[in-house]
């Protein structure tokens, strides 16, 4: 059998992975026949493929109704994504840097510019007939229900900066999380405006998601991206990059996205003399336009000028 020659990087290597097994008591021999017998890795298996491509479970055979869900999945996963880059920020508080800062929310504002513009695909990509077909099997789900997108704006403020704006003054920072968050502006865009009642999409949603969404809010006290850059040192705080992909930030979340959302509404819902209704009853007419929520993360960063026309049309 011809000799085996191993080049010093080689045996580099395999020291390192000797290490690494014998600190937690590992037979290094037996990890290494593993790798004898191991496949090789595929694209489609580490991405799991045909699982993802079978998640795809439409209520009616109406075609459109496929693009509305594999649309929304996608908007999951990016919501996923931020939500990934919000840990890792808050992971390093009291040693986070203006430049690791500013190079994660810029992430976030990436995926957040592929979300807007991609909503494209829900104005334009879908038939207004077989939507307002296949839109009344889904009763009462909503895109309302997205407890992820509740999770960004969680964990991006300030609780008391989600409560609904003719409330805020009822609370302060250190309020009660749990009193804080019957008031919390998003149930207004489910109660029945008439009556006060609340959707059945919203108790579904408060019933699945509530109190996690409560726990998390109290976990964040303290390490929401608005804390975070509050408690930056000085210098820090006054990085150009970090202000502007913050501001940017803001825009993407609390106005672009809800426009996006409202240019989707207008479109399949509104009808003279009265509008169609949400599938989950969700007053859109009022809910989605952000001039009405003014939801701000960072109030500190903007001019007063900026604020009042704050919501009013989109941002470039």
């Amino acid at each position: 059998m011809d000799e085996i020659l191993i080049d010093d990087d080689v045996k580099n290597l395999i020291a390192k992975l000797k290490t690494k097994y014998e600190v937690n008591s590992q037979d290094f021999k037996a990890y290494l026949e593993g790798l004898v017998y191991q496949e090789y890795t595929s694209y489609w298996d580490y991405i799991m493929v045909d699982t993802l491509l079978s998640l795809q479970k439409p209520k009616t055979n109406i075609k459109d109704e496929s693009i509305f869900i594999m649309y929304h999945q996608i908007t999951e996963l990016y919501f996923k994504l931020c939500l990934h880059e919000i840990e890792q920020m808050a992971e390093r508080k009291g040693s986070l840097t203006a430049d690791f800062f500013g190079a994660r929310v810029k992430r976030i504002n990436s995926y957040f510019r592929n979300l807007t513009n991609s909503f494209e695909i829900m104005v334009e990509g879908m038939e207004k007939e077989q939507f307002l077909k296949f839109r009344m099997s889904l009763l009462p789900a909503s895109g309302f229900q997205s407890a992820q997108y509740r999770m960004i704006e969680i964990c991006s403020t300030n609780f008391i900066r989600l409560v609904d704006k003719n409330y805020r003054d009822k609370f302060t920072i250190d309020s009660d999380m749990v009193e804080m968050f019957e008031f919390v502006y998003w149930k207004a865009g489910a109660t029945e405006f008439s009556s006060g009642i609340k959707t059945l999409t919203l108790t579904q949603f408060e019933y699945k998601y509530g109190q996690s969404l409560i726990q998390l809010a109290r976990d964040y006290k303290e390490k929401n991206l608005s804390y975070l850059y509050e408690h930056l040192p000085e210098s820090e705080k006054q990085n150009p990059a970090l202000i502007e992909q913050l501001k940017l930030l803001d825009q993407n979340i609390n106005v672009n996205w809800p426009l996006m959302h409202y240019k989707s509404a207008v479109k399949y819902l509104q009808k003279q003399p009265n509008d169609v209704s949400a599938t989950g009853g969700t007053n859109w007419q009022k809910y989605l336009p952000p001039r009405f929520q003014i939801r701000v993360f960072f109030p500190e960063l903007w001019k007063a000028e900026e604020m009042l026309e704050w919501g009013k049309s989109a941002f470039q």
